[in-house]
């Protein structure tokens, strides 16, 4: 099994723009308005816009809603050193690695809609 994220999103252009600079993707196919895939290694996050969805539909979020409230997208990267830096020069505003209880490091970033990321080592340290 693996697992594909679907984000909606206020804007495509800035979405593709952090996820690419801040954590290291690469755009799988054409970049497009309506719907881009990218991928870092078995990871892949599609976005989308957020009018895509139906007035009605259930992930849509009202006025004052922030999406992905509730969720945590986890990366486990093999170089958390490496992504940590190129988070940090992204210009987003970044956690400082810290260890955690569970025995991982990690770092924690936002995207510019507001979904929560945490980054982590896939190893403990």
């Amino acid at each position: 099994m693996k697992l594909r994220l679907e984000l909606f999103v206020a804007d495509v252009t800035a979405a593709i723009e952090f996820y690419r600079r801040a954590l290291s993707f690469r755009v799988v196919g054409e970049t497009n308005e309506q719907y881009t895939m990218l991928s870092n290694g078995d990871a892949v996050i599609s976005v989308n816009k957020r009018e895509a969805l139906g007035p009605d539909h259930p992930l849509r979020a009202g006025n004052g809603e922030r999406p992905g409230l509730g969720v945590e997208i986890v990366l486990s990267v093999e170089d958390l050193e490496a992504s940590y830096d190129a988070a940090k020069t992204s210009g987003h505003s970044v956690s400082e690695l810290a260890l955690q209880p569970w025995g991982l490091r990690d770092f924690r970033i936002v995207d510019p809609d507001g979904y929560y990321i945490r980054v982590t080592s896939r190893h403990e340290e």
